[in-house]
């Protein structure tokens, strides 16, 4: 029972510990992006893929059941 407790006070101090140094770097890894227009120029040529497929009926759905 007391290894137990211990292991509860040891999370409880590391969780407290994480979130402290989380909050004190939070603004010390501030990245800035931007999107120029060769990112947006290659979003655009996206291949697409097109299925021209009937869709089952629920009978032939069912049969595959």
């Amino acid at each position: 029972m007391n290894a137990l407790k211990n292991m509860e006070i040891t999370f409880v101090a590391a969780a407290i510990i994480a979130i402290g140094a989380s909050f004190a770097t939070a603004g010390a890894n501030t990245l800035e992006v931007s999107a120029s227009s060769t990112v947006i120029a290659q979003a655009a040529d996206m291949p697409v893929v097109t299925v021209s497929a009937r869709r089952l009926t629920a009978a032939e759905k069912a049969a595959f059941i």
